[in-house]
């Protein structure tokens, strides 16, 4: 004979179980909405309205999962951004290299990261250019610690009598630009032939790598 209230535990089990995976499903929904519409529109100019019309569902279920659109937009910067500095961050302090390790796997983890997320550079310029303050909480927020990596080439630089914020620009601007800029620079240097502006990106990490540890031994 069946032990009926052990099936009706077990249907409340599966319910819920159920419900979470929607749940999940459904912020993860809204998640990628959001990241398409804020791209786009950036932070001000982005609507509640917007987001839930995006990710097809009713704009009350959008306020229930973040409340604002403000949390809404931190969620989609850590789930993105933040997850790629976290990574920096962990290259840079990492005590079992030396700085000319740290760089290659800085070049290396940065320029890869970029190339699977095509998206996170426009989505910095935008909000640089709307909202560098909010911006700036949210990169301190996800726990990135510029100090760490002026600290890292800070000895070297110094000894050598140069400007180290000239050569942290310089390694984000090296790495950052050749995705930027793709869609010209691919037009006008590789017959828009996207096989070989991947193909340059590759070689790049090689070349940036070498510029900047020769830079520094000057």
């Amino acid at each position: 004979m069946v032990n009926s209230k052990k099936v009706f535990s077990f249907g409340i089990v599966f319910n819920q179980s159920k419900k979470m995976n929607k749940d999940c499903n459904t912020e993860e929904k809204i998640l990628q909405a959001a990241r398409r519409v804020f791209i786009a529109k950036g932070l001000d100019g982005a609507r509640m309205q917007e987001i839930a019309d995006e990710a097809c569902i009713n704009k009350a279920m959008v306020h229930y999962y973040f409340e604002s659109k403000e949390n809404l937009f931190e969620a989609v910067f850590m789930d993105t951004v933040g997850v790629f500095f976290k990574k920096v961050n962990e290259i840079l302090l990492y005590e079992g290299t030396n700085m000319q390790e740290k760089i290659s796997l800085f070049v290396d983890n940065y320029m890869e990261i970029i190339a699977s997320n095509p998206f996170i550079p426009q989505f910095m310029i935008n909000e640089i250019n709307r909202n560098p303050k909010i911006l700036y909480k949210l990169l301190s927020n996800s726990g990135l610690k510029p100090e760490a990596f002026m600290q890292l080439f800070k000895n070297r630089v110094l000894k050598n009598g140069k400007d180290i914020r000239q050569l942290v620009i310089s390694v984000f601007a090296l790495c950052l630009f050749p995705f930027i800029a793709r869609p010209l620079l691919q037009i006008i240097y590789f017959e828009d032939n996207s096989n070989e502006y991947d193909q340059f990106l590759s070689e790049r990490k090689e070349y940036v790598k070498k510029m900047l540890l020769k830079f520094l031994d000057e």
